[in-house]
């Protein structure tokens, strides 16, 4: 089955860490802008970070940077996402989602949108943080 599959999400107390896992089946994920997304209870979907299949270029949304990491490997199929001193505001559904470079840059890749119109998207690992 042709998927992404996220998982790594947990309960953390302020100031924790996490490692969250966007991991590709039945395709290659070396070929595609990976991007992760956030929606916290109540708010729209928010794109978080994004890296290109090419260069590794990178981006972050103001809030995280400093605190989390993309990062890829493509000999496990998957995207990393490091999220360290995670705060209470940090609390949401982190999803990945999947575009050919044809379709996104790896700034436009973030852009909050339906999830149809992402190539791939996952399913969601939850995360929360609270003391």
């Amino acid at each position: 089955q042709v998927r992404l599959v996220e998982s790594g999400g947990g309960l953390v107390q302020p100031g924790g860490s996490l490692r969250l896992s966007c991991t590709a089946s039945q395709f290659n994920l070396s070929y595609y802008n990976i991007g992760w997304f956030r929606r916290a209870p109540g708010k729209g979907l928010e794109g978080v970070s994004c890296i290109s299949n090419s260069d590794d270029s990178t981006y972050y949304e103001d809030s995280v940077k400093g605190r989390f990491t993309i990062s890829r490997d493509n000999a496990k199929n998957t995207v990393f996402l490091q999220v360290n001193a995670l705060k209470p505001e940090d609390t949401a559904i982190y999803y990945c989602g999947a575009d050919p470079p044809s379709l996104t840059t790896v700034q436009t890749m973030c852009r909050p949108r339906p999830r149809y119109e992402f190539t791939y998207w996952g399913q969601g690992t939850q995360v929360t943080v609270s003391s």
